[in-house]
């Protein structure tokens, strides 16, 4: 079985070209950035996220030229395909890229152009302030005196 599934981050918006032929088909390229869980001790400057290139062909490839850009997290499944191809050098290469079969946005819409919420702090006595109503993320709800229910 051949089954990849990668969760990680555009490094630039996808390169798409079509087929040549009667039926013009999308051809995506990407590279998405994935961290890697752990990093060694014994290399501290080390390299913590793998470069995966990506291709999306059909569909998938006109989802990633309308959807997809630089920064955008999306989860990737997908099969290994290897290749080779020889150089101008006359040397032989070889590849190593993910055909994507699905490809799902990761995080939402609006992530990072809204500021975080501030976070609420716990006194050591347990009661939590309520958040104010200038803080990030919150509506300010006026007080009513009578409840509409019992």
């Amino acid at each position: 079985m051949n089954k990849v599934i990668l969760c990680g981050r555009l490094t630039r918006d996808p390169d798409v070209r079509y087929s040549q032929g009667e039926t013009a088909t999308a051809v995506a390229r990407y590279t998405l950035a994935v961290d890697r869980r752990f990093a060694r001790r014994d290399q501290q400057d080390a390299q913590t996220a793998d470069f995966i290139s990506i291709i999306a062909f059909g569909k998938a490839g006109e989802f990633a030229e309308k959807y997809l850009k630089k920064g955008t997290k999306v989860i990737v499944t997908g099969r290994i395909q290897t290749g080779s191809y020889t150089n101008m050098d006359g040397r032989k290469v070889y590849t190593t890229d993910v055909v994507a079969e699905d490809q799902e946005f990761a995080e939402s819409k609006n992530t990072h152009s809204e500021p975080m919420p501030v976070p609420v702090s716990v006194p050591q006595s347990g009661y939590v302030a309520p958040p104010s109503a200038s803080a990030p993320g919150f509506m300010n709800i006026p007080d009513y005196d009578e409840l509409p229910f019992n």
